[in-house]
């Protein structure tokens, strides 16, 4: 029987940096002050459809061993992903950049907040030196907020997109980016240097935003991704929903509709799992026929890749879901050809 996972893979990093002056100091073993002031929303016990086998693979030890000796920091970890030990088992992580304190404190995420350390200036380099020791086909980089830089994080993204094309000129890249709000010119930096992938997760229905993702803005993140297509329309784009925060479904479906829009390609959404007592609640458990729904409407409303069940989470077999990506695409450019081609004839024809 599979047993749900119960362990902090912190355990061995080094202490924390100094929080900003607007956060209160961390006392030991609190990982969220500027969340301590909430009042505690009782963990519900997990239904049978979430729970996930404790890791214990040798190749996810060797895989953490890797992360701890070049001194990376894996979303996998800092977010308490469920998936984190079939991932691992796999050699696949996502790498998060930028440390490992983010400027905002959303009411959903687990990685701590605070003031961050200036930027290592050797991360990219010792990034793309793990991805080519693991020998990965397709990585993806994430970030925690950088308000305080000018540029958001921008070219720290770029010039590690460029570091892992020298030391794995074979990988394909993801990107998980912040929103660069108030960042003027910060997108494009990212966008020039060609990842073959950037995702941007919505995470949340508008109405939503105030309480779960405060520091952000819906339409901000959707503009975003529209001007990534507009640039490079070559980039596939992506984003994410959690669900079981208390939104409505006909909210999730017009959120799809807005994506569209939007031309983003692929969509992910999975269960909101609550880190701590502090963080947000979960407002129910939705059912994995209530995933496949999503998903057939999903894929009905023309994404290109749909993943929507109770575990998928951004990265969650982002290599894999690349080349169906890709195939996806091929398929719809060649379908539209032959229909170009199709119309061509009959339209001699009847000229004819």
């Amino acid at each position: 029987m599979a047993t749900r996972i119960e362990i902090d893979h912190r355990t061995t990093r080094a202490a924390p940096q100094a929080p900003a002056e607007a956060v209160p100091a961390r006392p030991e073993g609190l990982r969220h002050p500027e969340k301590a002031h909430r009042p505690d929303n009782p963990i519900q016990r997990k239904p049978a459809w979430i729970r996930v086998r404790a890791p214990n693979s040798p190749v996810y030890h060797e895989t953490r061993a890797l992360m701890r000796d070049n001194r990376l920091t894996t979303v996998c970890e800092e977010a308490a992903c469920p998936n984190i030990g079939e991932c691992w088992s796999q050699r696949h992580a996502t790498m998060m950049i930028m440390g490992e304190t983010c400027t905002r404190a959303c009411s959903f995420c687990n990685v701590a907040t605070g003031l961050p350390k200036a930027l290592d200036a050797d991360e990219p380099r010792r990034v793309a030196d793990a991805v080519a020791k693991l020998g990965l086909r397709h990585v993806v980089v994430t970030s925690v907020d950088r308000d305080d830089l000018a540029d958001g994080g921008a070219r720290h993204f770029a010039e590690t997109i460029r570091a892992i094309r020298a030391a794995a000129p074979g990988t394909t890249i993801e990107v998980l980016t912040p929103d660069f709000l108030r960042k003027e010119g910060a997108l494009e930096v990212v966008v020039e240097a060609r990842p073959d992938v950037f995702n941007h997760n919505l995470e949340t229905v508008p109405k939503l935003y105030p309480t779960i993702r405060p520091g952000a803005r819906y339409y901000h993140s959707l503009r975003l991704l529209d001007r990534v297509k507009q640039q490079d329309p070559s980039i596939f784009t992506k984003s994410g929903l959690m669900v079981g925060l208390g939104e409505a479904r006909i909210e999730v479906l017009q959120v799809m509709d807005d994506l569209r829009s939007a031309e983003v390609d692929f969509l992910t959404i999975g269960q909101y799992l609550q880190p701590t007592v502090k963080h947000a609640a979960v407002d129910r458990f939705v059912t994995p026929e209530e995933f496949e729904d999503y998903a057939r409407m999903a894929r009905g409303k023309g994404f290109l890749l749909v993943s929507a069940t109770p575990l998928t989470r951004s990265s969650y077999h982002a290599d894999r879901d690349f080349v169906a990506l890709r195939s996806a695409r091929e398929d719809r450019l060649r379908s539209a050809r032959e229909e170009r081609l199709r119309s061509a004839r009959e339209a001699g024809l009847a000229a004819a």
